[in-house]
């Protein structure tokens, strides 16, 4: 019963909610508040809440079955940044390093992180420079890692990523060179930052980046006769031998059922 000052009455839903309070869709099917959906997927509508990762009702235990990857644009951020760091740092590039623009593809700031996508051509005199320079002053490579993008729209899949730290000037700054899986090559970093060492070393193994001038690139995870590297996008997930014991690892749908 709706009084006659045409409130609700106590515990009955609001119109447009379901009986715990969330809203309804055009079905009168109350929708979940965990989570929302971006795109399309399992019939669920774009922008309809559905639930904590838009899977809906085909048995994926991951819950990530009905997300929605953003199509790939290679943009760059348009200047000033307004950021402050990452003003400061791109201002002083220009200052002092001519080859700017022939080294640096693109320079893009997501949240309050600058990333220079570099040609592996530039990359040892930019390097040399962040480094070197008293207004840089980049004088640590805290991490180094390879990631695989088999769906790259360069067509260069294979991307190495350098996070650097400037200890004086209290700032951060990431690289990223992109490289093609018939041509895998860059310049290792080695000789500007040591730390990169094992770095390069662990992104050759996994993922086959081969850094020129690198003082001893040998596998550092798997045995030296292992074929393949086991963190590029189309290795095989299971069913790999296991010489030394004579077993397998199954394939992960054999693993454990859900059912």
């Amino acid at each position: 019963m709706t009084p006659p000052d045409g409130t609700p009455a106590a515990g009955t839903p609001a119109e447009g909610r379901g009986a715990d309070g969330g809203a309804l869709d055009e079905s009168g099917t109350a929708a979940s508040g965990a989570g929302e959906l971006v795109g399309g997927g399992n019939g669920v509508r774009p922008g309809r809440r559905h639930d904590a990762f838009g899977s809906g009702g085909t048995g994926d235990t991951s819950g990530f079955g009905g997300l929605v990857a953003p199509a790939p644009v290679l943009a760059a951020s348009e200047r000033p940044f307004g950021d402050p760091d990452a003003d400061a740092v791109y201002d002083a590039l220009e200052r002092v390093f001519p080859q700017l623009g022939d080294a640096v593809e693109r320079a893009v700031v997501d949240r309050g992180e600058l990333t220079l996508h570099v040609r592996r051509e530039g990359l040892p005199a930019l390097a040399q420079t962040l480094r070197d320079d008293p207004g840089l002053r980049f004088e640590l490579l805290s991490s180094l890692s390879g990631v695989d993008y088999p769906d790259d729209i360069t067509g260069r899949r294979l991307h190495s990523v350098v996070h650097l730290t400037s200890m004086t000037y209290r700032r951060r700054l990431r690289l990223e060179v992109s490289v093609a899986d018939a041509d895998p090559t860059l310049p290792s970093l080695t000789s500007v930052w040591p730390t990169a060492d094992w770095h390069e070393r662990e992104a050759y193994d996994l993922f086959g980046i081969v850094y020129t001038g690198h003082p001893g690139l040998t596998r550092i995870m798997m045995p030296d006769d292992w074929i393949g590297h086991p963190q590029r996008k189309d290795y095989p997930l299971g069913g790999i031998p296991v010489d030394y014991k004579g077993a397998t690892v199954p394939p992960p749908d054999e693993r454990r059922s859900y059912s």
